[in-house]
């Protein structure tokens, strides 16, 4: 965070400030702000945040013993630490953070891309800031840090050095991805698709549209809104970039696109695209998994060009990117049994894709495993969404599907309806009778999908198998 004092900060909260024995109100803080006081240190800020299970009050001590400058708290704490008491500290560092992106980009040429859609925000988030690192000091979330929350805490790590922010918009009802960008205004906007994550939240794929136009309707003037061409939906926001004064940037595998991909090949080493950029040829290689992260890649591509960054400087540095997150296509185990841990999201659209890549990356002599668990926020579509999950991977010719709690048996019974009824699909209640089963079940040569909402815990399975396969 950019260097405020006591004084300075509690104005911008509109807080109370309460002063510790060694401080006064011209007491300078520019630490990290955290809501985690594990993450604390000397010099940092601590967001004090009521919780579900917990009170972040209960750990003003802990973060005063670490170090830390000032806690921002919903009430006074008795700790050795100053404090700024606010009514809602949630509100709090959402102000914090659109004063300090606001006045670091008064102050030099912070340039501001954010980035949503149904799927792939966070991949592409890793791709982008990867390209711009290169560029210089770059600031991107954490892990998936995109909500009212964790967007607001990635602004905060901003400071008068950095060149580039990076904000991932997640939402999980109307209005959200409005609030949060508004409160930086970005330069550019990504979006990515529209498709069924979050649905239930939002009421319907249409309402899901409307919120994920509001990246695009939040830009500021003359900004950029990099959109998917594949993607009726995403490509129906370009009026709304238009009447705000925005250009229009496409991606995709289209004829329409500015970076488009053609030629897709799918290995278990990586992706291969033939590139046309702007009329320009170029060859990509991912050592990411899956061809749908080719379209991640041509997404932050795009959004790197209108940065000015080089082409070719670009390609290399997406070439070097391994893996694009911790459980996103990760893998684990051994040429003997490969291990593919996708279980931190799903959505029927990534669902689809990690199946799919599972088809391409396996040979005729290897044999395709899925370990599926259920799919969160679908509402009233969970049903047939899950349905549909199970067809298509019996559709595939997966020769072993393992479906994992009581919230995916509908996809167990969809897999055993379309045809998978000799012991093909096999459903277990916990993750813990999975592994029992897949530990003496798996056989050399198997390739192994693990996916899954980040709620059905099936990434720590998937941690497993890859230690039990190493």
């Amino acid at each position: 965070m950019i260097a405020l004092t006591i004084e300075q900060l509690a104005r911008i909260v509109s807080g109370r400030p309460i002063l510790s024995a060694d401080d006064t109100l011209d007491t300078v803080v520019s630490g990290t702000v955290d809501t985690d006081s594990r993450n604390i240190g000397p010099g940092d800020v601590f967001v004090a945040k009521p919780g579900e299970t917990t009170d972040g009050h209960l750990f003003v001590p802990g973060a005063a013993h670490a170090g830390a400058a000032l806690a921002l708290v919903e009430h006074e704490v008795d700790a050795a630490v100053s404090q700024v008491v606010v009514d809602d500290v949630v509100t709090a560092i959402a102000e914090l953070a659109k004063h300090v992106v606001g006045t670091v980009r008064t102050r030099g040429d912070l340039r501001i891309a954010g980035i949503t859609g149904s799927n792939g925000k966070t991949t592409t988030k890793n791709l982008l800031a990867r390209i711009l690192e290169g560029e210089g000091p770059t600031v991107a979330p954490r892990a998936s840090f995109n909500n009212e929350v964790g967007a607001p805490l990635t602004m905060l790590r901003v400071t008068d050095d950095t060149r580039f922010l990076v904000s991932e918009f997640g939402a999980s009802a109307p209005g959200e991805i409005a609030r949060l960008a508004g409160l930086v205004e970005p330069d550019l906007g990504i979006v990515l698709m529209v498709g069924m994550a979050h649905a239930g939240g939002f009421g319907g794929i249409e309402a899901t549209f409307h919120a994920k136009s509001e990246l695009v309707r939040a830009l500021r003037t003359g900004g950029v809104a990099v959109l998917n061409v594949d993607d009726p939906r995403v490509a129906a926001m370009a009026p709304i970039a238009e009447e705000i004064g925005a250009s229009v940037r496409w991606f995709g595998r289209g004829e329409r696109a500015d970076v488009r991909a053609v030629d897709v090949e799918v290995s278990a080493s990586g992706t291969a695209a033939s590139l046309l950029v702007d009329g320009e040829e170029r060859t990509l290689r991912l050592r990411v998994l899956g061809e749908h992260h080719v379209m991640n890649a041509l997404a932050a591509l795009t959004a790197a060009l209108s940065f000015g960054v080089d082409l070719d400087a670009a390609i290399a540095r997406l070439e070097a990117v391994e893996l694009a997150e911790r459980w996103r296509m990760q893998p684990l185990g051994s040429d003997r049994v490969r291990i593919i841990n996708d279980a931190y999201n799903a959505s029927p659209d990534s669902m689809a894709a990690a199946l799919r890549t599972l088809a391409q990356i396996t040979a005729p002599t290897e044999r395709m495993v899925a370990v599926l668990g259920a799919m969160s926020e679908l509402g009233e579509y969970a049903g047939e969404e899950h349905d549909r999950v199970g067809l298509l991977a019996v559709r595939l010719g997966i020769q072993r599907i393992v479906v994992v709690g009581d919230d995916a048996r509908r996809l167990f019974l969809a897999a055993v309806g379309e045809g998978s009824w000799d012991g093909e699909a096999v459903f277990f209640p916990t993750a813990d009778d999975a592994f029992t089963y897949l530990e003496t079940e798996l056989r050399d040569g198997d390739r192994v999908l693990v996916k899954s909402s980040n709620s059905a815990g099936l990434r720590l399975l998937g941690d497993r198998l890859g230690e039990a396969f190493a």
